[in-house]
């Protein structure tokens, strides 16, 4: 069996995330939908996991949990962190987790690099451009960082130097053994800031895909 837990928005809206895998995380009007969609992905995840170097093989999903979102669930994005996430993480659990948000990281960059400036408009005729949706991510990022005690000062979104020393310093964080409490005030858990960081870059990084000419 492959746990999965459930974020419950407000107005029903619903994320399916799977623990122990950071990014794997999709999102329907209801659970079974919300599941569904998480099922839908698994080819699109798994060149992550290979990316990572791991097997990718999920079997039949089980809710392990259900958790109450908030408004920024409606909006369309996981906000909640689920009571599993209080649980200590040993240095293997730590070192696949950062595994594959570098993982996640690298496949963005690459489809970054590889795609033209401007991108087709989503289905309501919006959606950033290339530029402007690489520098969301990176500012994310940076906004992120700092819920796990990492402080960097703001910097553009083609310094690639900055990025990647942002990066590493999440990634060192992430990467050591912890003991499931936030990891600053009023932040958040290593293993809910491995997956939530994976899943904006991941949700972007398959947007872009489905929006290049």
């Amino acid at each position: 069996m492959t746990d999965v837990y459930l974020e419950i928005g407000p107005k029903k809206k619903v994320f399916a995330c799977a623990p122990d895998w950071p990014g794997w995380c999709r999102a329907g009007k209801t659970e079974e939908a919300a599941l569904a969609a998480l099922a839908d992905y698994i080819p699109r995840y798994r060149k992550i996991a290979q990316r990572a170097g791991l097997p990718f093989e999920p079997d039949a999903l089980t809710v392990a949990e259900r958790v109450t979102g908030n408004s920024t669930t409606d909006f369309g994005a996981p906000a909640a962190v689920p009571e599993l996430d209080a649980r200590p993480v040993d240095a293997a659990v730590a070192e696949r987790d950062t595994a594959l948000l570098r993982a996640c990281w690298a496949a963005f960059d690459e489809l970054a690099a590889a795609s033209p400036s401007e991108l087709r408009k989503g289905p309501r005729g919006g959606g950033r451009d290339r530029d402007k949706m690489i520098a969301h991510v990176v500012e994310a990022e940076r906004s992120y960082a700092r819920l796990i005690g990492v402080r960097h000062r703001p910097f553009p979104p083609a310094d690639a130097a900055a990025r990647d020393a942002l990066r590493d310093e999440i990634a060192a964080v992430l990467g050591k053994p912890s003991d499931g409490v936030p990891l600053a005030a009023k932040g958040w858990p290593a293993r809910y800031a491995a997956r939530r960081m994976a899943w904006h870059v991941i949700d972007h990084l398959w947007e872009m895909e489905d929006r290049r000419p």
